[in-house]
């Protein structure tokens, strides 16, 4: 497939994709966790942010907070960088930021305001809503908080994917994430849990994918966050 991306307005994206994700700031609940001492999600030994090629063009145009992701720089990093590349598709490359004390929080990227969710696709292509990061339910407190997630940030976040959903790179991204995100579930034989497009929460049964309405109180707890009750003073 082309890797050509029609102009995008970055900062416009970022204007329109801004609200906070949860009514609390999360990165303090889950940072008390890390040995590192900082949010899992602004952690490069944890997660390695992607963002468009054109999406850096304009970030080294406007912010030195971005570089090029090297490589090596998680000292216990045992992953293989190539392998990495690899993965990444070919519209995108991999960023690294020069850490949370030096954050500029309007130059976020795209990635790590979407950061624990992608927008899930059914095998016929249609956007039902927002799926998680599987990879990160032990460490993440939103992924353990679901109903904590703002209206706000449901609403821009599917906003957005709307419009760059368009795009057959990002379609054919979110296509391949969400059929592992199906395979992995079946593997586990759970549900997965999706905050749906039109509100409230679904779980999704991954082999025949039919929805099913949860509430709240059935969301799954993981990792260090499964002791903690469920608050829902939103």
């Amino acid at each position: 497939m082309t890797t050509e991306i029609p102009p995008l307005s970055f900062r416009a994206f970022y204007d329109r994709f801004n609200a906070s994700i949860t009514d609390i700031d999360c990165g303090e609940m889950c940072a008390p966790h890390n040995p590192n001492g900082i949010p899992f999600c602004c952690d490069i030994c944890t997660a390695i942010p992607a963002g468009f090629i054109t999406e850096w063009d304009y970030l080294r145009e406007h912010t030195d907070l971005w570089h090029i992701w090297r490589g090596g720089e998680c000292q216990d990093d045992a992953s293989d960088p190539e392998e990495l590349w690899n993965e990444t598709p070919d519209h995108m490359l991999l960023m690294a930021c020069k850490g949370v004390p030096f954050c500029e929080r309007e130059f976020r990227a795209i990635s790590c305001r979407q950061f624990p969710f992608f927008p899930y696709l059914t095998s016929e292509g249609e956007f039902h809503g927002l799926a998680y990061e599987w990879n990160f339910e032990e460490k993440c407190w939103v992924l353990s908080n679901l109903h904590r997630v703002t209206d706000e940030y449901r609403r821009e976040f599917i906003s957005l994917y709307d419009e760059l959903l368009h795009l057959p790179q990002e379609q054919e991204s979110y296509m391949t994430l969400s059929t592992q995100s199906r395979e992995h579930f079946i593997g586990k034989k759970r549900s997965i849990t999706l905050l749906h497009r039109d509100g409230g929460f679904m779980k999704i049964d991954p082999q025949n994918e039919t929805l099913q309405a949860i509430t709240a109180e059935e969301l799954p707890k993981f990792g260090f966050y499964q002791q903690d009750k469920h608050t829902f003073n939103k």
